[in-house]
């Protein structure tokens, strides 16, 4: 590893210490201006942070498997309002603060909406917690006893996604 090379990873930059010579080689044959070179190198590397932290994100949900709404089946049940389930993944309620509800019977895909809404706010850089409830309470109860109430608060996410599956509930903050 190279001077360069060390102080592209000191300064923790895996995509440009990666690909910087073969950018070179590109931006030379087509008569990049450096700084259009630079700019394509740093343009790929808040890409490649980008990606990461939504994976991150992704990861700290701790969802049970990842659910899109593409993957939904809108023909079961028959009642479902398309329009307004659609309407939350615009996110609006996470914004205003509200908080969403979801109720019906066992298997209409309370959760699976849930899992789905809880990755597209992961997907726009917001933190997701997917938990059942009486965990969530748990978690805090056990922290206050030990006196640590304040740092557990802390790592709950701005948008916590607590799901009970007894009440089928899912309460956003």
């Amino acid at each position: 590893m190279n001077e360069f090379e060390m102080h592209l990873a000191y300064l923790k930059l895996p995509y440009i210490r990666e690909n910087y010579e073969t950018a070179a080689t590109a931006a030379a044959q087509k008569q990049w201006t450096h700084v259009h070179f630079l700019s394509e190198l740093i343009k790929q590397e808040a890409g490649l942070r980008k990606d990461k932290a939504v994976l991150r994100r992704i990861r700290l949900a701790r969802f049970p498997v990842v659910k899109t709404m593409d993957q939904f089946n809108w023909s079961w049940p028959k009642k479902i309002n398309r329009v307004q389930i659609e309407n939350l993944f615009r996110l609006k309620f996470i914004e205003e603060k509200s908080n969403v509800i979801l109720i019906g019977p066992v298997g209409v895909g309370k959760s699976h909406i849930s899992i789905a809404l809880g990755y597209q706010a992961c997907l726009k850089n917001q933190n997701v917690l997917f938990t059942s409830a009486i965990d969530a309470v748990n978690n805090l109860v056990a922290a206050q006893h030990a006196g640590q109430l304040k740092q557990e608060l802390k790592k709950i996410p701005q948008t916590l996604f607590a799901f009970d599956r007894r009440t089928g509930v899912p309460a956003y903050r």
